[in-house]
C-alpha cells in the first residue's frame, strides 16, 4: 500500500507539474533548417518525496532509498576516504554531501566553466593514489577564446579538505557538445569518452579527429607510448578506440578490469562494449537505433571488422552511469551491471535503474528495470565505499539517492 500511495501522489504532484510547461518546440527547426526530430513531449518529472522511500525489486526484494536534495542537474559523484562525497554539477559548480546533508556552499577552486547543452562540470574520478597526493581529475568545458562555445578539457587540482588547488588543465579536446566520462584503468591510465553530434557523426569513423572517441591518455594528460595508433600517419595518438556516439559511462570489470562503456544511440540502439585497444565500435555505419525521425541508422546491425555490442535497446532509454556491483550488502547482485537510464522511448517520466547480469561468458541472462515510480531521469550510479549503491536523479532539482537494504520489521516489534 505505501508503494501504491507514493505512485499516486507522483502522478497528482506531476499532473500539477506538466500544466506550468510551455509549449515544446521542434528540435532542429530555425532559419533554412528542416526538423531532426519530432516536437518533444512536455511532461516533467515529480518532485521526489523527502524520503525515505521503500520499493521492491525482483531478487534483491525491498530496498530504502535516504534521499537527499538541493542539487541542480547532477552528473557524477566521488567518495572521499572521510566518508564525503562530492557531487559535479553540470551549471559548474562542485557540491559536498556529509551524512545525507547537502552543504549549502559550493566547493572553491573550480576554474571558469562554460555550461551549454550537454556541457559544463562532467566527470570526475579521484587519483588512485589519492590517500598520498589528494588528487582530483574532471572532466569540463572550457571557455574557448572566441566564440560562445567551449572546449572539451580534462582537469585535476589537489584536494586541500575544504576546496581544490593546483588547478591546471591536463589535456584539451575538442568543440565541447556532448558529455564525457573519465575513469582510471589498472593500468594507471585515464580513460575518457568524446561524443560527436549527429550533424557531424561520420567523425566517429575519423581517426584524424577526437569525436565519437575513447582517449587514453596518462596522468599527465600525454600520450601513452602504447597506444594503439601512436605510429599510424593520419591518426591522432591518444584514440584508444572509435566508432562511438556518446559515451556516458565507463566501469571496471571486476575480476579482469576490462573497461566496460555504455553510449547513446539516437531513437534506439543504446548499447554497452567492452573496450579493446584499436576496435571500431561501428558508429554511424552500423547501429541497432533509429534517427530521431524514425528512419534506421543502417539495414543491419553488423558488419566485418565492427565490435557488436554486449547489450543493446531498442528503444533507447537514454543511457547515463555504469557501474559493476562488487559489494557485500547486496549479496544476490555480485558482480551485475547497473545502467542509468534518463527516459525509454523519448518519453519523459520513464527513466530507470537498469540491472544486468551474466553467465559465465558475459552473455546477459536477465535485465531489471528498477526506479520506474520515481519517475524521475537517472544520470549516474555508483558503488560505495560502504558497498551500498550511490544514484543521481538527472533534474534541476536533482538528488543523491543513497540505497540499502530494507525488512519491514516485524509484527509487535
Amino acid at each position: 500500500m505505501r508503494i501504491r500511495a507514493f505512485a499516486l501522489t507522483l502522478v497528482l504532484m506531476g499532473i500539477a507539474v506538466e500544466a506550468q510547461q510551455p509549449a515544446p518546440a521542434v528540435a532542429g527547426r530555425g532559419p533554412g533548417r528542416a526538423p531532426t526530430a519530432p516536437p518533444g513531449i512536455s511532461w516533467a518529472s515529480p518532485p521526489l518525496p523527502d524520503g525515505p522511500i521503500v520499493l521492491d525489486t525482483g531478487i534483491q526484494h525491498q530496498i530504502r532509498l535516504t534521499v537527499t536534495k538541493g542539487l541542480v542537474h547532477p552528473f557524477s559523484m566521488a567518495f572521499l576516504p572521510d566518508g564525503a562525497i562530492l557531487v559535479t554539477e553540470r551549471p559548474g559548480r562542485l557540491r559536498i554531501v556529509r551524512n545525507g546533508v547537502l552543504d549549502p556552499m559550493p566547493v572553491a577552486g573550480l576554474p571558469q566553466i562554460r555550461a551549454q547543452g550537454l556541457g559544463g562540470l562532467l566527470d570526475l574520478a579521484l587519483d588512485p593514489h589519492f590517500a598520498e597526493n589528494k588528487l582530483i581529475y574532471f572532466a569540463y568545458d572550457k571557455p574557448a577564446a572566441t566564440g560562445n562555445t567551449g572546449i572539451r578539457t580534462l582537469a585535476r587540482g589537489r584536494w586541500d579538505g575544504t576546496a581544490l588547488v593546483e588547478v591546471r588543465d591536463l589535456f584539451s579536446a575538442i568543440q565541447s557538445g556532448n558529455a564525457s566520462r573519465i575513469l582510471f584503468g589498472r593500468d594507471g591510465m585515464i580513460y575518457m569518452t568524446i561524443g560527436v553530434g549527429d550533424n557531424e557523426a561520420t567523425k566517429a569513423q575519423d581517426l584524424n579527429e577526437l569525436a565519437g572517441k575513447v582517449l587514453r591518455l596518462k596522468d599527465d594528460g600525454t600520450v601513452p607510448p602504447d597506444n594503439p595508433f601512436v605510429n599510424r600517419a593520419g591518426a591522432r595518438p591518444e584514440i584508444f578506440t572509435y566508432g562511438h556516439r556518446n559515451g556516458l559511462g565507463l566501469a571496471l570489470e571486476p575480476e579482469t578490469g576490462r573497461i566496460w562503456q555504455c553510449e547513446d544511440g539516437p531513437n534506439g540502439g543504446d548499447e554497452v562494449n567492452i573496450l579493446q585497444a584499436g576496435k571500431n565500435y561501428g558508429w554511424p555505419v552500423v547501429s541497432n537505433g533509429r534517427f530521431y525521425l524514425g528512419q534506421r541508422v543502417s539495414v543491419g546491425d553488423y558488419k566485418e571488422g565492427m565490435e557488436p555490442p554486449v547489450v543493446y535497446w531498442v528503444p533507447a532509454i537514454a543511457v547515463s552511469g555504469l557501474t559493476f556491483y562488487t559489494g557485500d550488502k547486496f549479496p544476490r547482485w555480485k558482480n551485475n551491471l547497473f545502467v542509468g537510464g534518463m527516459r525509454q522511448g523519448e518519453v519523459p517520466r520513464s527513466g530507470q535503474l537498469v540491472r544486468i547480469d551474466f553467465n559465465d561468458k558475459w552473455e546477459e541472462l536477465h535485465r531489471e528495470s528498477m526506479f520506474h515510480e520515481l519517475q524521475n531521469r537517472i544520470r549516474d550510479v555508483r558503488q560505495g565505499p560502504d558497498g551500498l549503491l550511490y544514484v543521481l536523479t538527472e533534474e534541476n532539482d536533482g538528488a543523491l539517492l543513497k540505497m540499502e537494504p530494507w525488512a519491514p520489521p516485524e509484527a509487535g516489534k
